[in-house]
């Protein structure tokens, strides 16, 4: 080639460049349009992210008829969108993540939280981490797949839903009745569970959600007749509402374990050193109770998978700043393990609560579901891909001590995997809490993990999952 012809290249391979965005810049201004949003309860706009993903996806080529935005309401609207297949016979795979957040106040907040930011290496905003990271990845990848004109061997189904964080009844439950293709789904894999982190031994562990505790809440509620602030009585509803909860806050329910939960504390301590490795192989042994079992307690992020939690989260009580309180009421937030009888968390509450005044009611009834099988190709797939990204990462299926849409999607037979594959130290983990971050780079890596994930997976014959 003479030196006119390389000038040419040159020139058009810099013009080729400048006309294509880089995948990152492409991927966050798709995460900075959903998180400014604000599809919290509050700002009630996640019918709005779930146009704006449509319209994205219309945008990369995607017909139509194959980029639905439905729901039961036009307050809450679901996204799902399908890349065909070239054997519309094999079963599909999906691909999981919602959409909405959780309240967030700007007064409380160092900056709008409906704002991307960011700051020392983080992304900052409400839901950035839940689940709207996990959610862009999705959509980024599937943006690409469509402009690269990518086919996979079995369709490959995007599913957002709109209200994953509250009662999940116009999202997800209402989308399996309604759209019968996702029943017949392989599997699914979903962002909203799942992680990476560094062990104090230094060696990274990918967390894949095969299991997840079960949500319930309760009420409650101490009563009495009241009366006029300048004639208190002994029996005043709220201090009898505060010392029942302060024995809860006492209250411990006891260790127990599932296949699941077990074998990720001794797989978990494979990546461990001294004593966090020896307890966790207590833990991995089933042993319930000694001074191994109360260290794992005392930290909550690896105590909270050994027993069912239950913790007051709200207070509202009184009718008037100068009158007795006639009610106090405390919503409780209970994880249950799998397995666990409704009716008997209900009523440990109330015998730990010991107080006739206060009534237990519930308000949130549970839907328990089974682990999902650990399958053969998703697990090979993930391990491999793992290795790849974090060196050394060691794949620790576990049980989940939050809640997802994956349940409901486990109880109409299909497994769930969380593989989120978004990196956070468990003490930087701050879902729902004040100044929701994530780290940018872990963002951009989940990216293109997911990317080699799903293209693999759907190249796949999927006939025989």
């Amino acid at each position: 080639m003479n030196r006119a012809m390389v000038a040419l290249a040159l020139l058009a391979s810099s013009a080729n460049a400048q006309g294509r965005a880089h995948p990152d810049s492409a991927h966050r201004a798709i995460l900075k349009e959903m998180l400014e949003i604000n599809s919290s309860p509050m700002g009630g706009k996640v019918s709005q992210v779930s146009r704006a993903v449509a319209r994205r996806l219309l945008a990369a080529g995607y017909p139509a008829a194959d980029v639905q935005v439905i729901g039961p309401t036009p307050a809450c609207l679901n996204v799902v969108a399908t890349l065909r297949g070239r054997d519309r016979s094999a079963k599909p795979i999906l691909l999981m993540a919602h959409l909405d957040v959780v309240n967030a106040e700007r007064k409380d907040w160092k900056y709008d939280p409906f704002v991307l930011r960011e700051e020392n290496g983080f992304f900052l905003g409400r839901g950035v981490l839940d689940n709207k990271a996990g959610a862009s990845v999705i959509v980024a990848n599937m943006v690409t797949m469509k402009r690269e004109r990518f086919v996979p061997q079995r369709d490959i189904i995007l599913v957002l839903t709109c209200d994953e964080e509250t009662t999940a009844e116009s999202g997800i439950v209402w989308l399996l009745k309604h759209v019968p293709r996702l029943r017949e789904a392989a599997y699914a894999l979903n962002t909203d569970a799942g992680g990476v982190y560094k062990s104090e031994a230094g060696r990274h562990v990918f967390d894949l959600q095969a299991a997840e505790k079960t949500y319930i809440a309760f009420e409650a509620t101490a009563t009495n007749e009241g009366g006029h602030s300048s004639l208190p009585r002994p029996d005043n509803a709220i201090y009898a509402l505060a010392a029942g909860l302060s024995r809860l806050a006492a209250h411990r329910f006891p260790v127990e374990y599932n296949p699941v939960s077990q074998a990720s504390y001794a797989k978990g301590a494979e990546v461990e050193r001294g004593q966090l490795a020896d307890d966790m192989r207590a833990a991995g042994r089933g042993e319930t109770s000694g001074p191994a079992i109360e260290r794992l307690l005392a930290a909550p992020h690896l105590g909270a998978g050994l027993h069912t939690t239950c913790v007051a989260t709200m207070l509202r009580g009184g009718h008037a700043e100068n009158a007795l309180p006639q009610s106090a009421t405390a919503t409780i937030n209970c994880r249950v393990m799998p397995g666990t009888d409704v009716e008997s968390v209900r009523a440990t509450l109330a015998r730990v609560m010991a107080d006739t005044t206060i009534a237990i009611t519930l308000t949130y009834p549970p839907t328990p579901s089974g682990a999902s099988p650990l399958m053969p190709e998703v697990m090979a797939t993930v391990e491999r891909l793992a290795g790849e990204y974090w060196p050394q990462a060691l794949v620790v299926p576990g049980m989940s001590n939050g809640a997802t849409d994956g349940l409901y999607l486990r109880n109409a037979g299909v497994p769930v995997f969380g593989v989120a594959a978004i990196a956070v130290q468990p003490e930087d983990e701050r879902s729902h809490g004040l100044d929701e971050r994530v780290p940018v780079a872990s963002v951009y890596r989940a990216r293109t993990f997911w990317d080699k994930m799903v293209r693999e997976l759907a190249s796949a014959a999927g006939r025989t999952m």
